[in-house]
C-alpha cells in the first residue's frame, strides 16, 4: 500500500513540475518589451548627463541663445556648446541662425524627440504591464513549495529541501 502512494505522490510531483515548467516556457515567449529598447537606452543616454538635462529644461521654456544659455546655466561657453553638440547630433535641438544676423543662433527642443521619448516611456512604463510573479528559485519558488505541500500533511510550508540547490543565475 506505500508502494502505491509513494508512486502516486510521485507521478503528481512529475505532473506538476511539467505543467509548472511549460507554463513559464510559454510565458517566456508571450513577454517581450513593448519598445525597442535599444531605441530607448540611446534616448536616454544622451539625456543622462545633469546639464544636458538642464538645457533641455530651458528649451522647453522656449528659443534660446547662447548667452541666455550661459547667463542662465552659469557654465563656460565653451561646454554648453559641447553640449549643446551633443544634443544637436542626437536629434535632441533644433538650430536656427538669425537671417538679419547670422552670428546668431537661436537654440530650441525638437518636439518630435520629446513626443517620440515621451510615447517610448508610457509604452515601457505602462502600469497595465506590471504583474505580480514569484521567484523560479529558492525556498519561495513554486516547485518546492508544491512539492513541500505533497510530502507534509497540513498546510504546505515553504522550506529548501536538500534536493534543491541555490540559484546561480547571473542579473
Amino acid at each position: 500500500m506505500a508502494d502505491g502512494l509513494d508512486t502516486q505522490l510521485t507521478r503528481s510531483i512529475i505532473q506538476r513540475t511539467l505543467n509548472y515548467f511549460r507554463e513559464r516556457i510559454a510565458m517566456s515567449h508571450s513577454v517581450s518589451a513593448p519598445t525597442d529598447l535599444q531605441d530607448l537606452a540611446e534616448l536616454l543616454k544622451v539625456l543622462a548627463e545633469p546639464k544636458r538635462l538642464l538645457i533641455i529644461n530651458l528649451l522647453m521654456e522656449g528659443v534660446q541663445c547662447n548667452c541666455e544659455l550661459g547667463d542662465a546655466l552659469q557654465m563656460a561657453p565653451n561646454l554648453i556648446s559641447h553640449h549643446l553638440s551633443v544634443l544637436r547630433q542626437a536629434g535632441w535641438v533644433d538650430v536656427e541662425r538669425d537671417t538679419a544676423d547670422a552670428r546668431w543662433i537661436y537654440y530650441s527642443v525638437n518636439r518630435e524627440k520629446v513626443a517620440e521619448l515621451r510615447e517610448l516611456l508610457m509604452q515601457f512604463l505602462d502600469p497595465d504591464r506590471m504583474r505580480s510573479r514569484r521567484p523560479d528559485c529558492g525556498p519561495q519558488s513554486p516547485l518546492v513549495t508544491m512539492v513541500d505541500a505533497e510530502n507534509r500533511p497540513g498546510p504546505a510550508v515553504a522550506s529548501t529541501p536538500t534536493s534543491v540547490e541555490p540559484c546561480n543565475k547571473e542579473i
